[in-house]
């Protein structure tokens, strides 16, 4: 799979509402998983809220989402990152190094309990970046 660049949008406990929108509006495939599927917060609160969503129209455009996870603060008008993903580890880890270089890291680049390797950073000019390297697909 080749890399891609996308918008994250991040919500306050309405992602699945919002991203069912989106389908609505663009068409498309949207899979969601919440964080008790994902083993945060299973049985919690929060364990029906949306960890992470995706949605792939057939025009080409990919749309993820997620609620805010617990403990973090959602703040309206700085509720998106941008994207950026795939399965070539070494392409998307210089992405990452120049990225994070200067800026302020808030996740290590490191496996996660969903099995990719994931970091989220700010870079130097404040903008949000999640970086997500999935396994090669045969």
């Amino acid at each position: 799979m080749a890399s891609r660049l996308n918008p994250y949008l991040s919500f306050d406990g309405d992602a699945r509402q919002a991203l069912e929108f989106y389908k609505e509006v663009f068409g498309g495939t949207l899979s969601l998983n919440t964080f008790g599927e994902l083993g945060g917060q299973s049985g919690g609160a929060d364990a029906d809220k949306i960890m992470h969503g995706m949605l792939e129209t057939t025009s080409g455009f990919t749309l993820m989402g997620a609620d805010t996870p617990p403990g973090m603060e959602f703040k309206a008008g700085s509720n998106f990152a941008v994207s950026v993903s795939g399965d070539d580890d070494a392409e998307l880890r210089g992405y990452w190094e120049k990225l994070s270089a200067d800026g302020n890291v808030s996740v290590p680049l490191e496996k996660q309990m969903w099995g990719d390797v994931f970091g989220m950073c700010t870079d130097k000019f404040g903008v949000p970046w999640m970086v997500d390297i999935g396994e090669p697909q045969s």
